[in-house]
């Protein structure tokens, strides 16, 4: 992990556009403030996806086809908390639905943390938790020919471009099988009156998770990055339907790292792209799933229309 860590971080400080990977924001510290983050009140995403998981249930029961009779495997890729999730697991163990639920998580501890938690609340749920990368865990299971419904909630597309978001959904539908169902979250296009505040909030919050990732090549590369002398920056426009969040050096200056023996030069001014926030309608939606082998089924919106969770059919 540190070796891929000092791998990018190279290749995106060497470009002209400097860039540094999103993934990297959740250490400890920075997965501890995405909680902060999803808690603000101008952090509309996950509010709204609980919504549709708490308010329409049954919607989602319905859309994705389920039968009681028939046996699934449930798998969920970043189950993270399982806020979400769990209203959608508690009704289906109340009616009596027979599944495996399969969270897949890069992070062990997130794994194990969710395990704790929901065979607390939901005593009957069956939990067969997979520790890896997505693709290999799901190559692993694709075998066994269940039913399967594949989870990928909380807008986490949205932070692919869309090329890279094809692939991968594209990839997906190859390691399933014919009537395997995908449940889709994504952030709907929206003013940036209400998209901006959600990725710069009054708090700071959002800000201190960016600047967190500079303190992160500190402590794990020896990098001596001035933290303060870095500003966070998110950029919005609603006609592209993309959100980017930057961290801008306040002045010139030079940074050490020194687990790549290496000094970069920042200009003042000069921006690192950290994260892209990616916001959908229908169209965007196809382009995405042209080369797939995935057809849309149904979509349940929240009562504002700012978010969606899209139900779609493995042909």
């Amino acid at each position: 992990m540190i070796e891929q860590f000092k791998k990018e971080v190279d290749t995106g400080l060497s470009i002209p556009k400097k860039t540094l990977p999103s993934k990297y924001f959740y250490d400890k510290k920075g997965g501890a403030l995405f909680v902060e983050i999803m808690h603000s009140k101008e952090y509309y995403l996950t509010r709204a996806e609980l919504e549709i998981f708490t308010n329409q249930t049954q919607n989602i029961i319905d859309a994705l086809e389920l039968k009681r009779d028939t046996y699934f495997e449930l798998i969920e890729l970043g189950a993270g908390d399982g806020l979400k999730t769990k209203q959608l697991l508690k009704e289906l163990s109340k009616q009596n639905y027979t599944f495996d639920y399969i969270p897949i998580d890069i992070s062990q501890n997130a794994l194990d943390d969710l395990e704790q938690t929901l065979t607390k609340e939901i005593t009957t749920l069956s939990i067969n938790k997979k520790q890896g990368d997505y693709f290999d865990v799901l190559e692993s299971i694709k075998g066994n020919k269940h039913p399967k419904v594949i989870l990928f909630l909380g807008s986490n597309m949205g932070n692919m471009s869309d090329k890279i978001a094809s692939k991968f959904i594209t990839n997906l539908s190859h390691n399933l099988n014919p009537n395997d169902k995908l449940f889709l979250g994504v952030d709907l296009i929206k003013p940036k009156e209400i998209v901006l505040p959600a990725y710069n909030d009054s708090k700071g919050i959002t800000k201190a998770f960016n600047l967190n990732l500079l303190e992160r090549i500190n402590k794990e590369l020896g990098g001596n990055f001035v933290v303060n002398n870095f500003g966070h920056q998110p950029e919005y426009s609603e006609k592209e339907g993309v959100c980017k969040s930057y961290l801008v050096s306040y002045i010139e200056q030079k940074v050490f790292i020194q687990a790549l023996n290496k000094t970069f030069h920042f200009e003042k001014g000069e921006k690192i792209l950290t994260e892209i926030s990616r916001k959908y309608n229908d169209a965007i939606i196809q382009k995405i799933i042209d080369k797939s082998y995935f057809k849309v089924v149904n979509k349940l919106t929240d009562t504002n229309n700012y978010f969606a969770n899209i139900s779609l059919t493995r042909t």
